[in-house]
C-alpha cells in the first residue's frame, strides 16, 4: 500500500516546528504504525536526511512510551489502544496521515514527535512513600484485603502513565492519571497512613506542572489504553476535600 505522511518536525524545544510531507510505497498492511515509522527513517537515512525522533519501548501496548497524535487523535482512531497497537491495515491505500506529538502545555516537545512527560513522574514523587514494617515479609494472610478493595486498587494501578488522558483532554488535564495513582494507595490499608499528605502533595504538584483542570467530559476514560475509570477522579476530589478539612483549611 502507498501512503502520504505529514509529520511534525521540530529541532528542539526552542525552535519553531513545521510539518514535512513524505511518500511511502510498498507498506505492508501488517506493519504496526511504529514499524512504518521505522521504514520512513530507513528511507530518510538512505537519503542522508535526519530521521524522525519518536518514543517507543516494548511495542506491545504495555509500557506507554509510544504516544503519538494520529490524524488529530491521541494514539489513532481506536478506543483504548496505544500507538504501537495501531496497524497499517487500519488505513486505506493512498491515505494521507498526519502525525504529531502529544499536544499539552506540560508536555514540552523535545524533538519531532518526542515530548517530555517527566511532569507525570514528579506528580508521583510528590506522593512520597508509605509507612511499613521492616524485617521479614509478613504472612500473606496477616493483612486481609477485601476482594472489592483489591480489584479497585488493581484497576487503578493498571495506569501505565502514557499521557493519553492529557493529550485527549481539551484542558490538558492530568486528573485521570493523578487520581489513579492516588486511588491505588488510598484503597489499600498500606496507603492509609499518609493519605492526607499524599493527596494534597500530588494535586498541588499537578497544578504546579501546568496541567489543566478536569473538563468532566470523560474523554480521558474513552481513550485510556488501560480503561482507567473517571470514578478515580471523584475519589481524588473527595480525598482532597477531606484532607483540607482535617488539616483545618
Amino acid at each position: 500500500m502507498k501512503i502520504t505522511l505529514k509529520v511534525w518536525r521540530q529541532k528542539n524545544s526552542n525552535s519553531k516546528g513545521h510539518f514535512e510531507t513524505y511518500n511511502l510505497n510498498d507498506i505492508n498492511p501488517d506493519m504496526s504504525f511504529l514499524e512504518m515509522l521505522d521504514v520512513l527513517n530507513e528511507q530518510l537515512i538512505s537519503e542522508d536526511k535526519i530521521p524522525v525522533e519518536f518514543d517507543s519501548d516494548c511495542r506491545e501496548g504495555i509500557c506507554g512510551q509510544c504516544g503519538l497524535t494520529i490524524n488529530g487523535r491521541a494514539n489513532g482512531h481506536f478506543h483504548h489502544s496505544t500507538t504501537c497497537q495501531m496497524h497499517m491495515r487500519h488505513f486505506s491505500d493512498g491515505d494521507n496521515i498526519v502525525v504529531e506529538p502529544f499536544r499539552a502545555k506540560a508536555f514540552k516537545v523535545l524533538k519531532d514527535l518526542k515530548v517530555d512527560r517527566s511532569g507525570l513522574d514528579r506528580i508521583v514523587q510528590a506522593g512520597g512513600f508509605i509507612s511499613t514494617h521492616t524485617g521479614s515479609a509478613p504472612d500473606a494472610n496477616a493483612l486481609p484485603i477485601g476482594k472489592i478493595d483489591a480489584e479497585e486498587a488493581f484497576n487503578s494501578a493498571a495506569c501505565i502513565g502514557c499521557g493519553t488522558c492529557v493529550a485527549t483532554c481539551k484542558n490538558s488535564s492530568a486528573a485521570l492519571f493523578t487520581s489513579a495513582k492516588i486511588s491505588h494507595l488510598v484503597t489499600l490499608p498500606q496507603g492509609k497512613i499518609e493519605r492526607n499528605e499524599r493527596v494534597i502533595g500530588m494535586v498541588n504538584a499537578m497544578d504546579l506542572e501546568g496541567f489543566g483542570s478536569c473538563t468532566n467530559t470523560e474523554a480521558c476514560e474513552m481513550e485510556c489504553p488501560q480503561e482507567i475509570s473517571v470514578v478515580n477522579i471523584a475519589r481524588m476530589n473527595f480525598e482532597f476535600n477531606r484532607s483540607l478539612l482535617l488539616n483545618g483549611f
